[in-house]
């Protein structure tokens, strides 16, 4: 009983995420004609929330409210939110709702599985059954609101505010977990997990903390604006062919342990460097005709850009930080990455975009690809040069 509600809650968190997120920049460019700054300034509002998680999950849902009460508070606030920015055509409207939305709903990624783990007897072997979940939840997302034609509009939002509240509600039902720190000082290091600094005494570890940060730069023009590239090149109901990405992503999780252990850390994460690179070649000569295949090959990729980056990268900072700073060192990165980067990547996606705007409408997409495929290159081979890895799959202690 208890797994069912953990994978129904999973299912409707991502799901919620993959309504609303890939379509968003094809609905702000051609619905309501923001400009790409704009579309990317949109974008951002998700790192935005990643920055500001930690202190919230840190200062307040770890020390005073049970998880499940948190989730339906954030959820069902969420739901209006996302729901009112649906109701906005200005700019200076949308923008501060969307960040309101995006602040709601990036703590609640963490605290869902918070609340999993501390709900399982054997997280090692079941959580990833449970998360699989998460994944499909955001492929029905995507298959419903392609195949219905709704993503040049703001029925996607509607639909994640309408599933939201559903998540609002289904949160009361779930098993009952008492805050984590109640009752512990506040310590700052803690929250932000400074602790994980003293790693980055390390060549190894600054290399792969400092190619993670630069990476994630071009990686935004894929999260920002894919779909509304697919779009303007033609092709049929993008938003579901999208999904193929997730279910290469379910794939090559499987796969990763085998592909860890003949290779190794290094090689994987340069594998999946690469893999970003030669996507966007791959857009940037791909088009709705006899080179479609190219789109589907760029959006296959998809597995080995997240699973051999993101994941490894995730195994790799446990390896390399050890148990007493564990967590620290996860949501350093994190931080870094998913929030400090990101941010970036969203405003620098924006401008380029908008330098290759044509004045008929529409961009010159083969040129725009070309920018984050450079930079994931040279971001390669710094860290091919400067990456060790050390041993390749230890846990190493710290003093």
């Amino acid at each position: 009983m208890i797994r069912t509600k953990l994978s129904a809650m999973m299912f409707l968190q991502y799901f919620i995420w993959g309504a609303w997120f890939v379509t968003l920049g094809t609905y702000l460019g051609q619905t309501l004609r923001f400009d790409g700054p704009r579309i990317g300034a949109a974008y951002g509002t998700m790192a935005i929330g990643a920055i500001i998680a930690p202190f919230f999950v840190g200062m307040i849902a770890d020390r005073f409210f049970a998880t499940q009460k948190i989730l339906a508070l954030l959820h069902g606030l969420g739901a209006v939110l996302i729901y009112w920015a649906s109701q906005e055509g200005s700019f200076d409207r949308f923008y501060p709702l969307l960040i309101g939305y995006a602040v709601c709903y990036a703590p609640t990624l963490a605290l869902t599985n918070s609340l999993a783990f501390d709900n399982m007897k054997d997280p090692a072997k079941e959580f990833p059954l449970i998360r699989v979940l998460g994944t499909i939840g955001w492929i029905v997302a995507g298959q419903i609101i392609g195949h219905l034609g709704l993503e040049a509009s703001a029925v996607p939002m509607q639909i994640a505010a309408g599933a939201s509240l559903a998540l609002a509600g289904f949160s009361l039902f779930l098993p009952n977990t008492p805050p984590h720190a109640a009752g512990k000082p506040l310590n700052i290091r803690d929250v932000l997990g400074l602790d994980a600094l003293a790693l980055m005494k390390d060549r190894s570890f600054a290399a792969f903390v400092i190619g993670s940060f630069l990476l994630c730069i071009p990686l935004q023009f894929y999260y920002a604006f894919t779909n509304l590239f697919l779009n303007e090149v033609g092709m049929t109901a993008p938003a579901s062919r999208m999904t193929l990405g997730q279910m290469s992503e379910i794939l090559f999780m499987v796969m990763l342990p085998v592909f860890l252990a003949r290779f190794g850390v290094k090689a994987i994460l340069l594998m999946g460097m690469a893999a970003w690179s030669v996507r966007y070649l791959m857009f940037a000569h791909g088009d709705a005709g006899g080179a479609i295949w190219m789109l589907y090959g760029g959006i296959l990729l998809h597995g080995i850009c997240y699973d051999f980056f993101f994941v490894t990268g995730q195994i790799y900072v446990d390896l390399r930080a050890g148990l007493r700073i564990r967590a620290a060192a996860q949501g350093f990165i994190t931080f870094i990455t998913q929030g400090i980067g990101y941010l970036i990547g969203s405003y620098a996606s924006g401008v380029i975009v908008q330098r290759y705007a044509l004045p008929a409408g529409g961009h010159d997409w083969s040129t725009i690809w070309r920018w984050p495929a450079a930079g994931a290159a040279m971001i390669m081979v710094v860290f091919a040069l400067l990456f060790s890895g050390g041993n390749r799959n230890r846990r190493q202690e710290q003093p």
